[in-house]
Order: C-alpha cells, then structure tokens, then sequence
C-alpha cells in the first residue's frame, strides 16, 4: 500500500484486494453506493480516498468511538498491487510490530492505540493456529495465551489436516462479539492474557512505556476514546495524494481511462 489514496478499492487479478492480509475485507459494494450517488450529485469532486477516510470515521463513531476531524481533497492512487501490501504479521514480535509503526511515522502511543481497533471485529482461524497448536514450530500452545481462552478458542478452530479445509473466523474480542460495541475490554484481555492475536498479546511484554499505556486504557474508557481519535486522525494522513497528483476517480474499482 503507498498510503491513504484508496488502492485497495482497485479490481484486478494482483491488486491489493487479492493479498493474502485482505482476505477478509468487505463492505466495496457499500462505497461503490456512496460513490455513484456522489457522482450524480457532484461528478468529478469527491474522491474514493475522501470516501474511505469519511466512512471509516463514521463507522468508528457508530461502534462507540469518538469522532475526529478529517481533512478532505484527497487524490485517488492510479495503482495497487497485491506485492505492496504491508500489513504487518498477527504472528510478530514486539519489537517488528514497533518497527513497523515508527516506519509510518508512529508513536508508541499510536501503535498501543490503533491496535485497540481489535477490540471489535473478527479474523480467520489461521492467523491463531500457531499459538493454539505449534508456536514457535514447538508442538505446544503459546505459553502466553490464557489456558482457558486456548481452550475456547481450539473448540471454534480445530486443526486442519487436509488441503481444502474450513478456516473459520472468530471474534477478536467475545466481549464485543456480533454486536461489534467499540470499548476498552481489549486492554483488560491483554492483562488477563486473552488477547486473540499474538501481536496484541506481546504488548504486554513490550516496555514500561507500553505496559503504562495499556495499564491506563484498562482503568479508563474516556482515555482510550481520546486517544483513539488522535491516532486515527494522524495515521490517516500517512502519504496522502493533493494537487495534480493521482486523480480523483469516476468508479472506484478502475482508473479513469484517459
């Protein structure tokens, strides 16, 4: 990914909608609706990167976190390439998982912060596979991961034996579930180390300043909230495109032809 300029909306056979890290988005239908209605009304003006940046606002606030101002005359990206997805591991250290943020202009705040968005939402059983059945190729379970929540969690995610095989998906956090409600029972799970994903769990093991930030988010909703849009606001201005770069796209799954 190059940034907030909306590429992973891009169709084609190795955009970023076909990396492996994307397989669970949805919800394109959803802006091609906003887009086509905004083109009737203001064709040529508004965005898909304006539209992203808008809706994930929006979506945030509606699960419970707090609103955050956001800035618009983005550019729409004219590429995407499944090779340039990024994203990092949810089977990395600490140490990676720091690396990458402060490689986007991130600080830990943020990194402790934005990870906070698995406080709602799911993911596929084989990004926790690892720490349930062989982590560290040792035959064993994660010796971090609550023995209780191992438990639950190799009833919804079975082992899989043959190619082909279901990959079932599981809440990020139970406390949340299908109701999706924004909160910061996420925190409180890493202290009870029940965090789902072993990149939320080696927070705990970070540093005094992560375990402060995580300690304080526990305790209090209100600071995480704050927090949350802070960090929200800064990392959706990681390389914007403005002026004569990019262009602003007609249909948000294709280039404008020229």
């Amino acid at each position: 990914m190059q940034g907030c300029d909306a590429s992973i909306l891009l169709d084609g056979d190795y955009s970023e909608k076909t990396a492996r890290q994307n397989g669970g988005l949805g919800g394109f239908e959803l802006i091609d609706d906003i887009k086509t209605v905004l083109e009737d009304r203001c064709p040529g003006v508004v965005s898909c990167a304006d539209i992203l940046h808008l809706a994930t606002r929006d979506a945030v606030h509606m699960a419970g976190a707090p609103s955050y101002p956001v800035f618009t005359g983005r550019r729409d990206g004219l590429t995407s390439n499944r090779d340039s997805v990024d994203l990092p591991s949810p089977s990395i250290s600490f140490d990676q998982t720091w690396s990458y943020f402060e490689s986007k202009g991130l600080d830990v705040l943020d990194m402790v912060t934005l990870l906070g968005a698995h406080s709602l939402g799911r993911t596929h059983c084989r990004y926790v596979e690892d720490r349930l059945y062989n982590f560290n190729n040792t035959g064993k379970p994660d010796p971090s991961l609550n023995k209780t929540t191992a438990t639950q969690l190799k009833s919804l995610c079975p082992t899989r034996v043959k190619e082909g095989q279901s990959d079932p998906l599981v809440y990020l956090n139970p406390e949340s579930g299908k109701d999706y409600k924004f909160s910061n029972t996420y925190y409180s799970r890493i202290l009870s180390r029940e965090a789902v994903l072993e990149v939320d769990q080696q927070l705990l093991y970070g540093n005094n300043d992560t375990l402060a930030i995580i300690n304080e988010f526990a305790a209090g909703f209100e600071d995480f909230r704050r927090s949350f849009a802070l960090s929200m606001s800064r990392m959706g201005s990681i390389n914007v495109l403005t002026g004569n770069q990019g262009e602003i796209r007609k249909n948000c799954r294709v280039i404008n032809k020229k």
